[in-house]
């Protein structure tokens, strides 16, 4: 099933339609305790995302939904405002339910309303916000999160978020001097909470790995490594024939 999206309307009677059928659906309440959380995340947290918090992710969509994708595959409705370009595809390869997820791709000049109000009837609202944002907003938008135990993701900075996570270096896997099939991106994420709550954290992870998730990167799977190219008097004889023992280990390379 599709994802629902609001893209008619008035941003009132989108935000009612969508909470009918929430309403409607909803199975699974957020504790107010914490959310499911990967255990990659949970380690960088140093816990479970927080409900009734808010998270910044200032320059990751990709970090931004591995962080929806255990709430969501949990059974949380989840919801995107203001990302028109979000990719659905890859959102589900990441692990995120379409069946309960929200898109409003333009609140307008109504960004603080519509998202306290999907707030209102998710657990967790992944949303990018105006460049500017009045402390007095801030603050509103932090009491319905914390009334509602749902959780902000916000793709850029946030004043009162519990902690800041940033993709700090970045690097795909699987070319080698030109050639062979991108297989992941090995990512250093860091996180830094909130001012006295502890040193960074940082961990390398693949964001995504071969299948699109998210997951430790100790090491680089010999699966996804391009292998080196062979010395030119390795490939062919002299007299170019073909010898078994010289051309067995590529045969195993492309097998």
């Amino acid at each position: 099933m599709s994802p629902a999206v609001a893209s008619s309307g008035s941003a009132a009677e989108k935000v009612a339609e969508l909470q009918a059928r929430i309403r409607g659906m909803q199975r699974t309440r957020v504790d107010s305790h914490g959310l499911p959380t990967a255990p990659e995340i949970a380690s960088l947290l140093g816990g479970p995302l927080r409900a009734g918090s808010a998270y910044s992710v200032p320059d990751s969509v990709a970090l931004a939904t591995a962080m929806m994708a255990a709430p969501s595959a949990a059974g949380v409705w989840c919801a995107v405002v203001g990302m028109p370009s979000f990719g659905v595809e890859a959102a589900a390869a990441a692990g995120v339910d379409l069946e309960r997820l929200v898109l409003v791709p333009d609140p307008g000049d109504q960004w603080l309303t519509v998202t306290a109000a999907v707030a209102d009837v998710v657990g967790v609202v992944v949303a990018v916000p105006p460049s500017r944002v009045a402390p007095a907003e801030v603050s509103r938008l932090g009491a319905r999160l914390r009334g509602k135990g749902s959780t902000l993701i916000a793709l850029g900075d946030w004043p009162q978020s519990e902690a800041t996570l940033r993709v700090s270096s970045s690097e795909w896997v699987g070319l080698d001097a030109g050639s062979g099939h991108l297989q992941a991106r090995r990512v250093t994420v860091t996180v830094n909470a909130r001012a006295g709550a502890g040193r960074p954290r940082s961990a390398s992870l693949f964001l995504p790995d071969a299948d699109g998730r998210l997951r430790r990167a100790e090491r680089v799977p010999a699966a996804w490594q391009t292998p080196a190219s062979v010395p030119q008097r390795e490939q062919r004889p002299a007299s170019h024939e073909v010898r078994e023992p010289e051309v067995a280990p590529l045969r195993a390379l492309v097998s």
